[in-house]
């Protein structure tokens, strides 16, 4: 019923910079909370960074100053400007958001596939 898609991984330098977008498309009467999280090899998936729908913002700590989480209602896209990349921060970085279906007026949670980021020292 709905598809979150990102796009914009790939492998940059640590200093460098990458800019993440996930889009929601299907049966989607509104999208609520939206968020970034990601999983490094071994590692348990983390929150980065999330949005509501009016704009409140909320940051895991090892990114706060470094990356910038954004959102377009009108096109249901979600946006993660990534710079001073670290090796650390290499992981997958997937895209989450509460949807409300039109088929069901009922919110659920939906992922995507997720997107591959690597920072090389």
């Amino acid at each position: 019923q709905v598809q979150l898609v990102e796009s914009g991984g790939g492998l940059v330098q640590a200093g460098g910079s990458l800019r993440l977008s996930c889009t929601a498309s299907g049966s989607i009467f509104s999208i609520n909370g939206m968020g970034w999280y990601r999983q490094a090899p071994g590692k348990q998936r983390e929150l980065v960074a999330t949005i509501t729908r009016g704009g409140t913002i909320n940051y895991a700590d090892s990114v706060k100053g470094r990356f910038t989480i954004s959102r377009d209602n009108a096109r249901n896209t979600m946006y993660l400007q990534m710079n001073s990349l670290k090796p650390e921060d290499t992981a997958v970085y997937y895209c989450h958001a509460h949807v409300v279906v039109t088929t069901t007026g009922i919110q659920s949670d939906y992922w995507g596939q997720g997107t591959q980021v690597t920072v090389s020292s």
